[in-house]
């Protein structure tokens, strides 16, 4: 069986990531884990807001009748941060386990890590923490304000992680994968022009 080209860079990341782990000292994994600390204090503020008001709409809407458009087949924009910090979050059975899915996808009309009991990734990528489709906004925030300004005060939260314009967690993640000579098409950060774009903007500004 051909392994996608999706499979492939995800595979691969995965792959250098844990080489990456395996060469690092205690000390070097506590001061990653103390990076990321802020980080997994917003995710779970943000899991907890889509469990509270999201979860029974979106498991009825688009789960059970496997109908999701949020995680379609290879639709999942993962970025190499987000493996970063769910393969240092996982157990080594779970990376096993991410590696062995990708590399024996039958496929279908599903993300590759949707199985059916939910999905693999320990911390799943911050695209689909935060993603909600126009009927699960209309339905649980519409003319609801306090919960529309909650919404957005987690939407500003997660720019301080993922949004170029000043120092942010996802780029420094990627340059400490570059230094030691890593590369990977999903360090984003670092190859995509728009991302490019705005962190020249933001250096622009600064100086």
């Amino acid at each position: 069986m051909t392994m996608s080209p999706y499979n492939r860079d995800q595979l691969e990341a995965i792959t250098m990531i844990r080489r990456y782990m395996g060469e690092l000292k205690r000390g070097q994994m506590s001061q990653i884990k103390r990076k990321i600390e802020s980080y997994l204090g917003f995710r779970a503020d943000a899991a907890e807001f889509q469990k509270k008001y999201f979860s029974a709409l979106c498991t009825q809407k688009c789960f059970t009748s496997q109908t999701s458009a949020c995680c379609g087949r290879e639709g999942i924009a993962t970025f190499f941060a987000d493996m970063v910090i769910n393969l240092f979050l996982s157990s080594d059975e779970e990376i096993d386990s991410l590696s062995q899915t990708l590399i024996h996808d039958s496929g279908g009309l599903n993300c590759v890590y949707l199985t059916d009991t939910g999905c693999l990734w320990r911390l799943k990528p911050i695209v689909c923490e935060m993603f909600l489709c126009q009927h699960a906004k209309d339905t649980v925030l519409g003319g609801d304000v306090n919960l529309q300004l909650q919404w957005e005060k987690l939407c500003q939260r997660e720019k301080r992680y993922t949004w170029p314009s000043r120092p942010v967690l996802f780029d420094d993640l990627e340059r400490l994968f570059i230094k030691k000579g890593y590369d990977s098409p999903l360090m984003y950060f670092h190859q995509s022009p728009g991302l490019l774009r705005v962190k020249a903007q933001w250096k622009n500004k600064k100086n």
